[in-house]
């Protein structure tokens, strides 16, 4: 079953967001179904069967700083 998995993010532009949005997108055949990147909050929830620590990787090769912070709603 798919769970909201919320990580911050630095992202200063719409940019840094549409860069992880591309990659997590890229993701969908794997178990991502949803992706909401919130650049006042700098915050991305995505909606996954993944573990947290996949998405976190996959997150990271956008070349943001980044960390998980829990399960969302």
């Amino acid at each position: 079953m798919a769970k909201v998995h919320v990580f911050k993010a630095e992202m200063t532009c719409d940019g840094c967001s549409s860069a992880i949005t591309r990659i997590l997108d890229r993701m969908e055949d794997k178990g991502v179904e949803s992706v909401e990147c919130s650049l006042p909050d700098q915050t991305v929830k995505v909606k996954s069967t993944l573990d947290p620590d996949v998405l976190l990787e996959a997150i990271k090769k956008s070349g943001k700083t980044c960390s998980y912070i829990g399960e969302g709603s």
